[in-house]
Parts: structure tokens; sequence; C-alpha cells
């Protein structure tokens, strides 16, 4: 299914362990890998804090998405984010990336295609950027659980150029489907 509105509005990547990342006019993506020239790129873990736990895990965290929509919020609250600011390699509008089931598939016009693994945790580095940011990119549900809203992560399952502008394509999976959780 294609959501008519669903599209790409930014992408970045940053080689070096910073906390934002630099906004380009494309990305590649790598089959198994993630973002070509992106430090967190590779097929095990690249985050650092999860390298230390153990360097062998898979890394299911070689793509970042966040929905500009999530920026407008933050916003209306007080606080200045623009797309890449919070490490994100792909900014979307138009696609609740947050209520995506775990194995959601997105594909992009050059074939490239990611699949979503689970969500991407609030750190402290978030209120290093502006302070008061993370509480407010962390929720909580109906039962008072907390609800992680700083995006989603994924896996490259095909490689290709990603750009803004781009329809994002989705292919739910079979049912019955996972909610994403931390990953």
């Amino acid at each position: 299914m294609t959501i008519q509105q669903a599209q790409i509005i930014a992408v970045a990547r940053d080689g070096t362990h910073r906390f934002s990342k630099t906004p380009q006019p494309g990305i590649t993506l790598l089959a198994g890998l993630g973002v070509q020239g992106d430090a967190h790129a590779g097929e095990t873990v690249r985050h650092r804090s999860r390298v230390r736990a153990d360097p062998t895990q898979p890394n299911l965290r070689q793509v970042h998405l966040i929905h500009a929509e999530l920026l407008g919020q933050v916003a209306a609250d007080g606080f200045r984010v623009q797309p890449a600011d919070l490490g994100e390699n792909i900014t979307t509008r138009g696609l609740d990336l947050l209520a995506l089931p775990r194995g959601t598939r997105l594909t992009f016009p050059s074939g490239a295609a990611i699949e979503v693994t689970g969500l991407r945790n609030p750190c402290a580095q978030i209120d290093a950027f502006q302070p008061g940011l993370m509480r407010r990119l962390i929720g909580t549900d109906d039962a008072g659980d907390p609800v992680f809203l700083a995006g989603v992560m994924g896996i490259v399952l095909e490689g290709g150029e990603v750009t803004p502008g781009n329809a994002v394509h989705l292919a739910l999976p079979p049912e019955p489907h996972e909610p994403l959780r931390r990953v």
C-alpha cells in the first residue's frame, strides 16, 4: 500500500559518532549495512553503548527514521528541532512511523527497502542537545507505561538511493502484527 502523502522530506548521514547528522541531497542505502558513510552502518551494532555490552549483536539500528510531524509537535512546546538534529537518517511526512508493526517494509522509487525493527529509545544526549527535550520524547500510554516517540529504527533489505521528495511505499507484515519495542 502506498500512502499518497507519505514522502521523504530530508535525508542525512554522519561519518562520526555525533548526536546530530548532516543533511544531504541524497543517501545510499547498502543492503545489510545501513547508510553508506554513516557511523552507524554495519552488520553488527555500532551504537557505542551497545558495542560495550556486546559487539557481536546484530545491528537492528542501521537506519533511524523520524516523522516530521514530531518536529512540529515539539516546536509547539518551544523546542527548535530541524531534520537530522535528532540523529535520524530519514525524515518522513505523512506516515505515522510509531504506529507501524515490527517487520513493516518501506520501499522507495530506487528499489531501496528498509524493514522496521523497533523504536529508538531516547537517551541523555537528547537533553544535552536541548534541555528538557528527552522528557518530551517519552510519553505514556493508557496503562502509564512509557511510550518512546523519538522515531523508529530499521535494517536495509535492498540497497539504493533515497532522496528528499521520494514517495514511501508501505508493506505490512503478515498478521498477527507485533507492536514496536525498543531496539
